[in-house]
């Protein structure tokens, strides 16, 4: 009888134990948010809400619509840690997303088309590891861009998430395409959608002073500075109809951080905006 009992109890704090294990989160995610692991096991909890199919690669997340042949969004946590590593070599073969259940956008699409494919999680983001690197050549993961934008002021923005990301240890980014026409402009065999503006949305979680930016920018040639495309996570989500964070943040904390940006918290580069008017944009 003992020995059973002792069994049991041994059972009891095993199982105990691997529920811990299991409900256990990153620090960088919180303790009493929902939990989602995806097939890497790695917790996503920051992802936003999904009108496609939402796919899971080693190091970024995605919603893949079908309709636009791109991904609504592309979610990632970019750390200080990552950007302190050696840059692996970048690659250049952009390959179809074997995840994707309807089959991505290919490279054909996209010859002589007039659009480069623009990175929503940049390959910059991804250097830090070879598969990383990899997975972010997949089609899904590009959008049709004009080179004066994709080298211009949506490589500006890109830069200075690194800087904010490196300054705060670690960040949450959130990319994707904005559309305003019900019938956009289509290009290769796929169709794929060309966007009339490109989202960005960055969140700092780090308890009382948590802070989030968005960023919505025309999809054209820029001269404006940056800081002109700041606006509120709110605004993002009126215009996307995207619901960032929900999962992350508390209701109390997620109306508080996605309603107010302080332009003053976010440092910008004058060197680096000189440098995309007068070189960037004419690349």
């Amino acid at each position: 009888m003992i020995r059973l009992v002792l069994v049991v109890l041994l059972l009891g704090a095993a199982l105990a134990g691997s529920l811990l294990l299991f409900k256990k989160l990153p620090q960088e995610v919180g303790q009493d948010q929902p939990v989602m692991e995806d097939a890497s096991g790695q917790i996503r909890s920051y992802i936003p809400d999904a009108r496609g199919q939402v796919v899971h690669h080693t190091y970024y997340s995605l919603s893949y619509i079908e309709k636009h042949e791109q991904a609504e969004w592309v979610a990632y946590l970019l750390s200080r840690d990552q950007l302190r590593l050696p840059n692996v070599a970048r690659t250049n073969y952009f390959n179809p997303d074997p995840r994707i259940s309807t089959g991505s956008a290919v490279h054909g699409d996209y010859i002589h088309s007039g659009y480069t494919r623009g990175h929503l999680a940049p390959a910059g983001d991804m250097a830090f590891d070879k598969v990383a690197m990899e997975e972010s050549f997949y089609m899904s993961n590009m959008s049709p861009q004009l080179r004066a934008f994709n080298n211009g002021v949506w490589r500006e923005l890109e830069e200075s998430v690194r800087d904010w990301a490196f300054s705060a240890g670690a960040l949450y980014v959130v990319s994707g395409p904005v559309f305003h026409s019900s019938n956009p402009r289509q290009i290769g065999k796929n169709k794929v959608s060309v966007p009339d503006a490109f989202y960005k949305v960055v969140l700092i979680y780090d308890g009382k002073n948590s802070k989030a930016a968005g960023f919505i920018i025309p999809h054209a040639l820029s001269e404006k500075p940056l800081s002109d495309y700041l606006v509120t996570v709110d605004e993002v989500e009126r215009q996307t109809g995207i619901d960032f964070f929900y999962m992350l943040l508390d209701d109390q904390m997620e109306e508080k951080i996605e309603s107010e940006t302080d332009p003053g918290s976010w440092k910008f580069s004058d060197k680096r905006y000189q440098l995309r008017v007068s070189r960037w944009n004419k690349e």
